[in-house]
């Protein structure tokens, strides 16, 4: 099965997948399998991320496969399919993560890697175990207003606030080789980074980011990394809510899409296994745009695992 060709097919009819991608619910052998994770139960405030993959499933109409001045398209170089939703409770936080990491080490033991399209940031841990479980103990890219490194509150083991965290705990990550950048806003306590900084992660706080700007932070990142095995994470609300409102914990004083999207292509310069966006709630964002950014950094993400794994044979 072919992506649906926009010559034939306006680009608002049939049913939507990401980018038009080929649906298959069972994929085996591609580079990348594209999977929506529709929950919101690790959400601290406000809700509806539920609703994110199906919303940048709609808007990912708009974009094509071919960027400008890019030389060949995403899909000429990596086979992509969507396989549609991981069906998780809206009940149980405890079962929700364990049915995402069956789902996503299901697909990781069949294929290459997954963008996954979230859906609350708690589901990254998910991700990160069945990533880990394929790659051993991984480097992290993780573009995020918060931290994410808190420990439970409310009775909620893994609410958005915590995957880092755990992920550190379970030995997933290599918090030596995890750059967390964007961070800002308020944190309910003045020690709130001291855990994250204290296991060696490297914050790059919104301010340093500004003052970096994204080709120095780019450089900053490679150093990091190096050749390691990275999952690139990606929370919308990095970006100031002027350009993304729709998402559940909003801070202002973010950087712009534009330089969010210049830095993401680093992601091509490293040896990305699993990329995520995450926190799309788009009740919050009734023009849809958030939504739009979201479609855009999934396809900015999809060109660079691109770029990364064929680099040297046919990329420009």
């Amino acid at each position: 099965m072919d992506r649906i060709d926009t010559a034939v097919s306006p680009r608002y009819a049939q049913i939507p997948t990401f980018m038009r991608l080929p649906y298959d619910p069972s994929p085996r052998g591609k580079d990348v399998v594209v999977i929506g994770a529709p929950y919101d139960g690790g959400t601290s405030y406000r809700p509806g991320a539920r609703f994110g993959p199906r919303a940048v499933r709609t808007e990912s109409g708009l974009v094509h496969g071919v960027g400008i001045d890019r030389g060949p398209g995403t899909f000429d170089l990596i086979d992509c399919v969507d396989a549609g939703d991981i069906d998780l409770t809206p009940f149980h936080m405890r079962l929700a993560m364990e049915t995402a990491e069956e789902r996503l080490s299901a697909l990781l033991a069949d294929n290459a890697a997954f963008l996954m399209l979230g859906g609350d940031h708690s589901l990254t841990l998910a991700a990160l175990r069945a990533v880990a479980g394929r790659h051993g103990p991984v480097a992290v890219l993780h573009l995020d207003a918060h931290s994410d490194t808190n420990p439970a509150v409310y009775g909620g083991e893994y609410h958005h606030g915590t995957p880092f965290r755990h992920a550190i705990e379970e030995k997933l990550v290599d918090p030596r080789r995890m750059l967390q950048i964007g961070i800002r806003g308020h944190n309910p306590r003045p020690d709130s980074l001291d855990y994250a900084r204290g296991h060696g992660v490297r914050i790059v706080t919104t301010d340093e980011f500004c003052e970096l700007g994204p080709r120095a932070t780019a450089a900053l990142v490679r150093d990091r990394v190096g050749d390691a095995p990275v999952y690139v994470s990606v929370d919308v609300d990095v970006v100031d809510p002027a350009f993304a409102p729709g998402t559940g914990t909003p801070a202002p004083g973010g950087p712009t899409s534009r330089e969010v999207l210049a830095l993401l292509r680093v992601t091509g310069d490293l040896r990305p296994v699993g990329l995520d966006v995450m926190e799309v709630s788009p009740p919050y964002d009734h023009g849809g745009i958030t939504a739009v950014l979201a479609t855009e950094i999934g396809a900015e993400l999809l060109y660079q695992y691109a770029r990364a794994h064929t680099r040297g044979r046919t990329t420009p």
